[in-house]
């Protein structure tokens, strides 16, 4: 194989699959991205096997084909130091040089043949969203998600399609965010995300997209590339149970106002209470360090009676830094249960602070 490509091209490239590389092993072939040059194009891919991203690119001149590998890490670390001008490629003896100028670097390859192989979308169902609408939706319910927990099902986002709504869910036990968005639908289907997919689809789907999915895998495609995600296997809880059905107080509040003042208590103290009085809403930092913060705001709850919400002030900042109106709803029904944040079709129900 022998090719040449522009710099700023394979760079871009290169940045995007580190994070589809084997970082800890790098005997493992998945340590590398595959570079194939065939049919006046070249693929590159890279997978740690629960994700995988293959690029084609069209802008490259390709002397002979063939396929390569090279450690993706050392690679971009190459790449890097070079000027802005054409790279060549030139596959010699299971060696991958890589040249520009005066510069000459030699890699070791693996076997490209042993290169795991990707997911084939035939025969897959299609699932139709908007590239732009999804990655929306994802940005409001990504921080909801669990790292780590025992659970492995709450360690990613459910989607479920049912009755003409799309439903993007995710949950920490301590919150639960939910984006509802209408669609027409063929069938009744759920998915779950794993985190990383998650966290690598809000940096891909920008352009039109095409999704397919099964039980086991759900692969998205576009003009210059294709996306693969292992889906995880579990029975995500009844989200649906957990919403407030009712709400004895509804409170529409502006968000810049108390993001604001909730900004000024994290300073000191991460859990906050807040408490809403018939004309004024107060904010308390809890701590045990003897250091204390506190700020009020004049407005007008409509209340009768005192009302608190003891609360991580991370899961109220986590839900109107994606709030895109200028007011919400706050619904509660009694301080120490459950409240829900609600913006359009943006729902976060948060489970208080017991003081």
């Amino acid at each position: 194989m022998k090719v040449s490509i522009k710099k700023s091209v394979i760079e871009t490239i290169l940045l995007n699959t580190q994070a589809y590389l084997e970082k800890k092993d790098l005997s493992q072939i998945t340590s590398h991205v595959l570079i194939e040059a065939k049919d006046n194009h070249l693929l590159i891919q890279a997978t740690d096997y629960e994700i995988g991203l293959t690029y084609t690119l069209q802008d490259v001149k390709i002397i002979t084909t063939g396929n390569a590998t090279a450690n993706g890490k050392k690679l971009i670390d190459i790449i890097k130091t070079l000027k802005d001008d054409d790279i060549v490629f030139e596959t010699i003896n299971d060696y991958l040089y890589i040249k520009q100028n005066s510069s000459k670097f030699k890699l070791p390859m693996f076997n490209p043949n042993d290169f795991p192989s990707f997911p084939q979308i035939e025969n897959k169902p299609k699932f139709d969203i908007n590239s732009k609408t999804l990655v929306q939706s994802i940005k409001k319910i990504a921080p909801a998600i669990d790292t780590n927990n025992p659970k492995f099902e709450l360690n990613g986002s459910l989607i479920d399609i049912k009755d003409g709504m799309i439903n993007l869910v995710a949950t920490d036990t301590k919150r639960l965010a939910i984006v509802k968005l209408e669609k027409e639908t063929s069938e009744n289907f759920s998915l779950i995300i794993p985190k990383k997919a998650i966290t690598e689809i809000q940096k891909l789907f920008f352009d039109d997209i095409e999704i397919f999915y099964d039980e086991n895998t759900l692969i998205a495609t576009a003009s210059n590339f294709q996306f693969f995600t292992k889906l995880i296997n579990g029975k995500f809880p009844d989200y649906e149970r957990i919403i407030p059905k009712n709400k004895n107080f509804r409170i529409l509040l502006n968000r810049d106002m108390m993001i604001e003042s909730i900004k000024q208590i994290f300073i000191i103290s991460n859990e906050i209470k807040i408490t809403f009085k018939t004309e004024k809403v107060i904010f308390e930092s809890l701590n045990d360090d003897n250091i204390e913060a506190k700020t009020e705001i004049e407005f007008k709850t409509g209340l009768e009676n005192d009302i608190f919400l003891a609360v991580n002030s991370r899961y109220m900042l986590d839900f109107l830094s994606h709030c895109e109106q200028a007011n919400f709803t706050l619904g509660f029904n009694d301080s120490g249960l459950p409240f829900t944040l609600e913006s359009d079709n943006f729902i976060t129900i948060v489970m208080p602070i017991m003081i």
